[in-house]
């Protein structure tokens, strides 16, 4: 019986170990590097979101109100200069703006400390505000240059991936700063998200090199086919960025409209919120690879935004449930699932959204196609957390199926949209009858 046993293969145990740590590995070395760098991107700006609020008021000594009213300014500017910066990026390089705004990001959070009075903290976070547009759009469009069409999709979920796991422990770092009570631990944090950003700008240098995509218009013809090919004259490509935005507002659900509803109306205990955010992070860090399978069609990147939204119309439904709830387990399962099914229309939403990017963008433009992307977004989610708070906290039940219908119909005008992004672009590739004369057959 012993020789039985022992002629198992030792190895047999950790099959289900070797397939995790299969399925944990980046699609490619490349992605492995970008991923190192996104998680310690992740880490620094995770430390400082955690306490920014009690930073900009102890430490600045802003009213809570003026600190909402700096951020509004501050995302109001950042929308007007989204598409001129991404247009930068395409001239300076992708990479060179991803890792020149991490190099501005950490002088302005080093820079944090000294801010005094409202004016001075205005201008850091407007400065901030464009720079975080500016890397964005670098950061965009030099992942769709950098990985091949096969593994762009599984690259970027993978990097989605280590941005969310850094997110966790640079909260948990600022956390810590909190739980000790001290000002100094608060003061200190922003000049360490300053290195952290040194750091990251430094491994973004030692990132592979791309060859930037080149569309050459024929001389007679470049004036014109450069009108027609602007990123702002796509409009449907516009169109679809704000009913991606539209999608996205899951978060304003996640993170503004649950919470308020599980306090007011709900007899859960507040401390769920801490359970639910932890299983939102470990959804997100597990799971955005595979829900991002497929993506990278149009057909696949539609599928996801439907499954997007069946996902978030159906979290809402569960939510109408826990209004009235009599039993406190009940309410905490419902409240769950609800965030959980959530959770999935984060993932599918944040996929589509690849997919829709690389897709239905000029190859040689993607700097402005990112900044357009950005302002679409925008404009699709900066009413939400009004309009979804009134909702769901004034009409209840009749207020979260309003939420759900508004996700529905944006989900079902995206197919439409984005076949039209697509002939679109493929219309503003072709040469311009004038540029067809005039070249040479």
């Amino acid at each position: 019986m012993s020789r039985a046993r022992s002629a198992v293969p030792p190895s047999a145990p950790q099959k289900p170990l070797a397939r995790l740590l299969r399925r944990m590995a980046p699609p490619s070395p490349t992605a492995g590097r970008v991923s190192a760098q996104a998680l310690v991107y992740g880490i620094g700006t995770g430390s400082f979101f955690t306490a920014n609020a009690v930073f900009f008021t102890k430490v600045v000594g802003l009213s809570a109100a003026t600190v909402g009213l700096g951020l509004t300014i501050a995302g109001l500017v950042t929308v007007v200069v989204a598409v001129p910066l991404g247009r930068a990026a395409d001239r300076v390089g992708p990479k060179v703006m991803w890792a020149a705004a991490s190099l501005a990001e950490a002088v302005c959070y080093l820079a944090y400390p000294q801010a005094r009075g409202f004016v001075a903290f205005l201008v850091v976070v407007i400065t901030l505000g464009m720079i975080n547009v500016g890397g964005s759009a670098g950061y965009g469009a030099y992942s769709l240059n950098l990985y091949t069409e096969e593994e762009r999709i599984a690259a970027l979920a993978y990097n989605r991936s280590a941005l969310n796991a850094g997110f966790t422990i640079g909260a948990g770092l600022g956390g810590l700063a909190l739980a000790t009570g001290s000002d100094t631990a608060i003061r200190l944090l922003p000049v360490f998200v300053g290195g952290v950003m040194l750091l990251n700008a430094v491994m973004i240098l030692r990132l592979p090199d791309t060859a930037k995509p080149v569309q050459e218009p024929t001389r007679a013809g470049g004036r014109e086919q450069r009108k027609r090919g602007g990123a702002l004259r796509n409009r449907p490509f516009f169109a679809v960025s704000v009913l991606g935005g539209v999608l996205s507002t899951n978060q304003v659900i996640l993170s503004v409209v649950i919470p308020l509803w599980l306090v007011e109306e709900t007899n859960a205990p507040h401390v769920l919120l801490a359970g639910l955010f932890a299983t939102n992070t470990l959804m997100a860090v597990t799971m955005q690879t595979m829900t991002a399978r497929g993506t990278h069609t149009l057909a696949g990147a539609i599928r996801a935004a439907y499954r997007s939204a069946v996902c978030f119309a159906a979290s809402c439904v569960v939510v109408v449930f826990t209004h009235g709830s009599s039993a406190a387990w009940l309410t905490i399962a419902l409240v769950w699932l609800a965030h959980i099914v959530l959770t999935g229309a984060e993932l599918f939403q944040a996929a589509a959204g690849w997919g829709f990017t690389a897709l239905l963008s000029d190859p040689a433009r993607r700097g402005e196609y990112q900044g357009v992307t950005q302002v679409g977004q925008t404009i699709g989610t900066v009413w939400a957390p009004a309009v979804y708070t009134y909702l769901a906290m004034n009409w209840h039940t009749a207020g979260w199926l309003a939420i759900a219908a508004i996700v529905v119909l944006a989900a079902v005008a995206t197919p439409p949209v984005a076949r039209a992004a697509e002939r679109s672009l493929g219309a503003a590739a072709e040469p311009s009858p004038a540029a067809a004369v005039a070249s040479p057959s």
